[in-house]
């Protein structure tokens, strides 16, 4: 039986996703910002900024030569359209805009017979935005897939979003490797309306996505968002970054000669930037409590020749060591070797220290041990070290781009798995890893703390327990002055707490991007603390 398609643009291929948001978060959402702007902030994350900003290493080029660069390459990938446009703010000198286009209306083109489907994929949420961001679908990404999916197949594209189990979690309610046939009886047919981001052509048969554990299965042709990718392009040259973050970094005014300290530096991005600020002359601490994630940071400063950089594996609530004289003691290094398993001496590993032969499973475990290196986690190969923690009043600024909710990143195409509860358990970690950075920043030295959501009791809360706990600390203005001011206000979330915000003079000096404002950036908020002398808080 053969199944007339739906062609409506308007209707179940086209892109009109709706966020949806726990009742309580967005009851307190909506007294924070208006039930109108919130609603438009709401719509706003649903889809990606119409830029990307990419900050130049100008210790290695200028971004005179970079624009040159990229424009030219610009103009060879699209030889029979219109390049993207390069843009610049005079605020930020070493920024760079390249705008891309939409959102554009994909039709729905069904195979040359009309009445027969297209043949379609699903992928997950997280894939889904990154495609919207620019990216191709990778294999870990689709979860369901027509029958007889050949490479060089046309495929239609759509994204299934997670729901509600019956235990009160979520889930996408897909098995890996479910097969489409077109027609109503499909898993999540309905649920996918409105979720469809485009059309693309596959890499591979569907039996070769579900056996490959990676490399891109299908390539977007046609799409909701065009956006330029960078993978690849000038590499050390220029940094993919959103622009709040680039503005971060310039807030912490680093100088040359200065000690500066990254708590939660992953991926290096703010890193990087705060070393070319200082001209490479100094020393910034670099910390993640991840063996790779510091390996990841180190890779990016070599990239890009930077050598004032030291990353340690800390986790940075034990940041603070009040017993240690050397205010930068190193406790040890952690390697991970690349092991050539065909190479490799195995009669060592039969036998263990009483001489005993041991099992194949324990052989095979042991051989893992020694490829992945120490710890739970799989490690790359190469070495990082690990530090006992510093002496307080050992920096001289310090930048805590705090581990958040990230409710402000932006595509986001799924938001209910936050409640007040896990919103109120993020700001308590917060207040955790601001009372170190306080420990480890000297009289007459600086804090930036920065997040990647829209919720103010990660923002606004912190700053009014901040100004509240410690008398020495106060707001200082920002430069430059990119966003909008703060919440000002309160919130009573239940009958034994009521949240505090900012007072009006105080909104004023802090820096809250907005998904809704001309600048459409992320979801964003920076606040700057100039340390008196301390006392006890």
């Amino acid at each position: 039986m053969q199944v007339q398609v739906d062609v409506d643009a308007g209707g179940r291929y086209a892109f009109t996703p709706s966020l949806k948001w726990d009742p309580h978060v967005e009851a307190y959402f909506s007294h924070a910002y208006g039930a109108s702007h919130f609603s438009r902030i709401s719509s706003a994350l649903t889809r990606p900024s119409s830029y990307s900003s990419l900050r130049v290493n100008t210790l290695k080029t200028s971004t005179h030569l970079v624009h040159t660069k990229l424009l030219q390459l610009l103009l060879h990938q699209h030889q029979h359209q219109h390049p993207p446009l390069i843009s610049q703010n005079p605020a930020l000198p070493d920024v760079l805009y390249v705008w891309g286009t939409g959102p554009h209306h994909p039709s729905y083109h069904p195979h040359p017979r009309p009445a027969v489907p297209l043949k379609e994929i699903i992928v997950s949420r997280k894939c889904a935005e990154a495609v919207l961001r620019g990216a191709q679908i990778y294999v870990p990404g689709v979860m369901a897939c027509s029958a007889h999916v050949e490479k060089g197949d046309k495929v239609a594209v759509s994204v299934a979003i997670e729901k509600p189990t019956h235990t009160g979690g979520w889930t996408l309610g897909i098995t890996r490797g479910t097969v489409l046939h077109g027609t109503p009886s499909d898993i999540r047919y309905e649920d996918r309306h409105g979720l469809y981001i485009g059309e693309g052509v596959a890499f591979m048969s569907r039996t070769g996505i579900f056996r490959a554990k990676e490399g891109i299965a299908v390539e977007m042709t046609n799409r909701v968002y065009h956006l330029p990718s960078f993978n690849d392009v000038l590499e050390g040259e220029i940094f993919l970054q959103n622009l709040p973050s680039i503005v971060t970094a310039r807030v912490l005014d680093p100088q040359p000669g200065e000690k500066i300290l990254d708590m939660c530096a992953a991926p290096g991005g703010k890193t990087t930037a705060i070393a070319i600020l200082m001209k490479d002359k100094g020393e910034v601490i670099a910390l993640d409590r991840s063996h790779n994630k510091v390996m990841d940071i180190l890779k990016l400063a070599d990239e890009m020749e930077i050598k004032c950089i030291k990353a340690y594996k800390l986790d940075a609530l034990k940041s603070v060591n009040t017993s240690i004289t050397d205010e930068n003691e190193v406790k040890s290094e952690e390697q991970s070797v690349i092991v050539d398993e065909e190479c490799l001496d195995l009669t060592n590993l039969q036998k263990d220290e009483k001489g005993r032969y041991l099992s194949k499973a324990v052989m095979r475990k042991r051989m893992r041990q020694m490829r992945n290196g120490p710890g739970k986690n799989n490690s790359k190969g190469g070495k990082v070290a690990n530090s006992k923690g510093f002496a307080p009043n050992s920096f001289d600024r310090v930048l805590l781009d705090a581990p958040c909710s990230a409710l402000g990143l932006r595509p986001r195409l799924f938001a209910a798995e936050e409640t007040v509860d896990s919103l109120r358990r993020h700001g308590t970690y917060q207040r955790r890893m601001f009372d170190r950075a306080v420990q480890l920043v000297r009289p007459g030295g600086v804090i930036v703390y920065s997040t990647c959501t829209i919720n103010p009791g990660e923002n606004e809360a912190l700053v009014r327990y901040a100004l509240d706990t410690y008398g020495f600390l106060t707001l200082a203005p920002q430069s430059p002055k990119i966003g909008g001011p703060g919440i000002v206000g309160s919130y009573r979330i239940d009958e034994t707490h009521t949240e505090e915000w900012l007072k009006e003079s105080e909104a004023e000096l802090v820096q809250r991007f907005d998904p809704v404002s001309d600048m459409d950036t992320i979801g964003f908020f920076i606040a700057k603390f100039m340390v008196g002398m301390k006392r006890e808080a």
